[in-house]
């Protein structure tokens, strides 16, 4: 298994981890009072974009099959740092 394989897959499991966990947070929101809630869809839609970031920079990693996925790995890696401070906070502040 190559790198940039390794990367894929680890990448792919870590999505499937915050998806889970976004779904989570939306059924909470669901329950959650109006004023609560509107702090709730925001949250979550920042989660979504950072997530969509994310996957977008993934699918570019298995297209790309040349020496340019160093470049493209670096632009993953902000976007995983990123979605991991985002989801942190969300969990601090609603879960």
């Amino acid at each position: 298994m190559t790198d940039k394989d390794a990367y894929t897959k680890k990448l792919e499991a870590q999505m499937k981890e915050w998806q889970a966990n976004i779904d989570k947070l939306r059924a909470q929101a669901e329950k959650a009072q109006a004023d609560s809630q509107i702090e709730y869809e925001r949250q979550l839609k920042d989660l979504r974009s950072r997530r969509d970031e994310l996957h977008e920079k993934l699918s570019e990693l298995q297209k790309n099959q040349s020496a340019a996925w160093n470049d493209i790995k670096a632009g993953a890696d902000k976007a995983w740092d990123d979605m991991s401070k985002a989801m942190q906070d969300a969990w601090k502040r609603f879960g």
